[in-house]
């Protein structure tokens, strides 16, 4: 199955009573407009976008009356920060950059990639923190400037 464009995305379908076969891809991924993959039912899907741009959890590439093929990232090592006051995510933000470690914020945490380092940083910081599986829904993005 070759896709050429996004269908939609599971968020704007009226009706998910449809059986969903997940194509399921590393967070690097969804920044990619072509590659191969197998979804977790065993299609083969070739996908070369048109445009540019990101893929983003959700999207669904294929749909006919029984199934829908969509994206979502693999389950993932990640560690879940969460500041508690200004300072601490001042601090926290400032060390995670300085390190060039791609990170997310959502509600109140700050989402990065398992890394053990880490885990000593963030101690000698002195926020808390706990490790977790997590499916990245969006692409980490680098800033500023292009290597």
């Amino acid at each position: 199955m070759v896709i050429t464009k996004i269908a939609g995305n599971l968020n704007d379908c009226s009706s998910l009573d449809k059986n969903i076969d997940w194509l399921e891809l590393e967070w690097e991924e969804l920044n990619k407009r072509i590659f191969r993959k197998q979804t977790v039912n065993g299609t083969d899907i070739a996908v070369s976008l048109e445009n540019s741009g990101t893929l983003r959890f959700g999207d669904v590439l294929y749909e006919d009356e029984n199934t829908l093929v969509a994206i979502r990232t693999k389950l993932e090592k990640a560690l879940v920060i969460k500041p508690k006051t200004m300072r601490e995510m001042g601090k926290v933000a400032f060390e995670i950059g300085n390190r060039h470690t791609p990170c997310i914020i959502e509600d109140n945490e700050i989402l990065v990639r398992y890394d053990h380092t880490l885990e000593k940083l963030l101690d000698e910081v002195g926020v808390i923190y706990e490790q977790s599986e997590r499916r990245f829904k969006e692409p980490f993005k680098y800033k500023g400037h292009q290597h």
